[in-house]
């Protein structure tokens, strides 16, 4: 199936709250030979952008954004027996959002394109507490830490995790990634942070983390 005509399809779908169908039609065309990762690329991602741009303009309600949101998640649960089906590398990444963050679809696609390369992820969602993550990339040895930050506002809450994992005795040698729109217009921004590097979406973040943790 043309991608651009299945993002447009399903994005008229969760907009309309007709999750059945969205996650019909998803699960379809990857039983037909979509790839997930063309699906998470080509149609999860531009449908929620647009998504997004609806609800600045105050097209939709933030009831339909939370819904598309929603939905989105649901279907891609939905695929994981297909995310989680690499052949494991003993490598893992910790994800997450910082404390205060909401939006966490991006970095779960992130997380789940690392899944995909063979990656062991841990994945601890919106809003986490700098002490939470701290904690679970010294539980797992993590070689790499993915951080959301999809408000400019947040962009010091992210230096000051990103310093204090860098304290910590045993994570010496941990990569630390960063993500979200502020750095989608500013890359630059990641190594001001104190981060290694950043990528426009999950496809670049697995390569860039691969590279880093080479």
């Amino acid at each position: 199936m043309d991608l651009e005509n299945l993002a447009q399809q399903y994005l008229e779908l969760v907009l309309a709250g007709r999750r059945q169908l969205a996650s019909t039609l998803i699960l379809k065309a990857v039983e037909e030979g979509t790839p997930v990762k063309a699906v998470y690329l080509d149609v999860f991602q531009p449908a929620l952008r647009e998504v997004g741009r609806l609800w600045e303009e105050n097209r939709i309600s933030i009831a339909q954004e939370h819904l598309a949101t929603a939905v989105t998640q649901l279907v891609m649960s939905q695929l994981y027996p297909r995310v989680f089906s690499s052949e494991r590398r003993g490598l893992a990444l910790v994800a997450t959002c910082l404390g205060g963050e909401l939006h966490e679809v991006g970095v779960r696609m992130v997380a789940d394109f690392f899944e995909m390369g063979g990656w062991d992820t841990y994945y601890l969602g919106a809003n986490t507490p700098d002490e939470a993550v701290v904690a679970e990339l010294q539980r797992v040895n993590a070689a790499l830490l993915g951080v959301s930050v999809t408000i400019s506002s947040h962009l010091a809450r992210a230096a000051s995790l990103i310093k204090r994992v860098r304290a910590q005795r045993g994570l010496e040698r941990l990569k630390i990634l960063v993500g979200g729109l502020p750095f989608l217009a500013a890359p630059e921004l990641s190594g001001e942070l104190g981060a290694d590097g950043t990528a426009v979406d999950a496809a670049g973040a697995v390569a860039r983390g691969e590279e880093l943790v080479r």
